[in-house]
């Protein structure tokens, strides 16, 4: 049996377009003229454009009366084009430069005199740099606040392609359990992971894969060799997909075979670590304060203190979206309210040097009436999926 919600819709232009007006809002009420949105995924957020970052800008003028203007070479206008003539997307003017013009300065001729130009704070430094010997330093800002004061919170439709992508990687990683084998190699469960996205739906199948077999588990990102599997093995799988670029990132681990007693006393500690994080993520309460709660419970119990090993030993979770990494996060010092519509995961990971790792990850979003799991965590070590402990 499949576990999916229906499929979800794509982000319309409407909603696209009520993104950028906002912006405008934001960016007049500051005294700024526009913002320079470069090729990266607040581009696809704002425009509905997906354009690879290279040596050369394409990218966005957002003004502050709403207007949209983008920019590229001029050997790549009919695609550029043809991409924003596509269902979904917003339609602009279409500047151009050759070779050997500038785009920064043709970006900074579409100012007022004076204007100052708030820029995508995840723009390459040399788009930066160009952009500040056009205009002079003190007429560019940093637009990351305003960017993230709207991609922070999501919207229905957002979270609704959220649920879409989690749920498809859950049920990849609910198959990869029932698939394997002693001796199959870490590779080869990669590429099972990601013919499996592929088959439910997930954009070009599995956007990440970290397979983990034994004290590679140590490891938060894993090791570098093709590992085979062997009887009562611990197992750690991170995986995720995208659906409309929105993304999943689920994170499992249990043995293959008999787990010992002190792995399952970690991996109990761990699944109440999770939960603690969970319940203390209240309306309101600064991002820290669930990263506090997960660590403080696993400081009383020895672990730790701070990311000292055997303990925790990075943030408890981040934000997702268009990328897998967002802000704001669930770390110490992040002290961001909570608010309706900011997602994240939730993975306080455990780490044994030298013997194991555990770590569970699912993501949650803020409601109106407080948290929601997108996922159902881990059920058991013993049945993670809630299958029956023989599944």
């Amino acid at each position: 049996m499949t576990f999916l919600p229906p499929a979800a819709a794509p982000i319309t232009a409407d909603e696209r377009s009520a993104r950028i007006q906002a912006l405008a809002a934001r960016l007049k009420a500051e005294g700024l003229s526009a913002l320079l949105v470069g090729p990266t995924t607040s581009l696809r957020y704002y425009t509905g454009l997906d354009w690879h970052p290279s040596e050369r800008l394409t990218g966005a003028l957002i003004h502050a009366d709403g207007r949209v203007e983008y920019i590229c070479p001029r050997f790549e206008l009919d695609k550029v084009a043809g991409l924003t003539a596509a269902p979904n997307a917003i339609t602009g003017d279409i500047l151009t430069w050759e070779e050997e013009e500038s785009p920064y300065v043709l970006a900074a001729g579409r100012l007022a005199d004076g204007g100052v130009l708030a820029v995508d704070d995840q723009a390459a430094a040399f788009i930066w740099l160009g952009l500040s010997r056009a205009l002079g330093a003190d007429r560019v800002t940093d637009g990351g606040p305003l960017i993230l004061a709207q991609r922070s919170l999501k919207s229905p439709a957002e979270i609704a392609l959220l649920t879409r992508a989690k749920a498809i990687t859950l049920e990849v990683q609910r198959r990869t359990r029932r698939w394997l084998k002693v001796g199959v190699r870490t590779s080869e469960v990669m590429a099972f992971i990601d013919a499996e996205h592929r088959a439910l739906g997930g954009e070009g199948g599995s956007w990440f894969c970290l397979v983990s077999f034994g004290d590679d588990t140590c490891l938060p990102h894993g090791g570098e060799g093709d590992r085979a599997l062997h009887t009562d093995d611990v197992v750690l799988i991170d995986t995720g997909t995208l659906v409309d670029g929105y993304h999943s990132d689920i994170t499992r681990t249990y043995v293959f075979g008999e787990p010992t007693e002190d792995f399952r006393r970690v991996w109990t500690h761990e699944k109440e670590a999770q939960a603690r994080a969970f319940a203390a993520a209240r309306l309101g309460a600064p991002c820290h304060s669930v990263d506090d709660a997960a660590r403080d419970y696993l400081t009383g119990l020895g672990y730790g203190p701070d990311y000292r090993l055997p303990g925790l030993p990075h943030r408890t979770g981040h934000g997702i979206g268009l990328d897998i990494h967002e802000a704001p996060n669930l770390v110490r010092g992040d002290v961001t309210s909570l608010a309706p519509g900011m997602c994240f995961s939730n993975e306080p990971m455990l780490v044994i040097p030298g013997r194991f790792g555990v770590r569970l990850e699912d993501h949650f979003c803020m409601t109106e009436s407080g948290p929601v799991w997108f996922t159902e965590p881990s059920h058991s070590l013993d049945d993670p999926f809630g299958e029956g402990a023989s599944a």
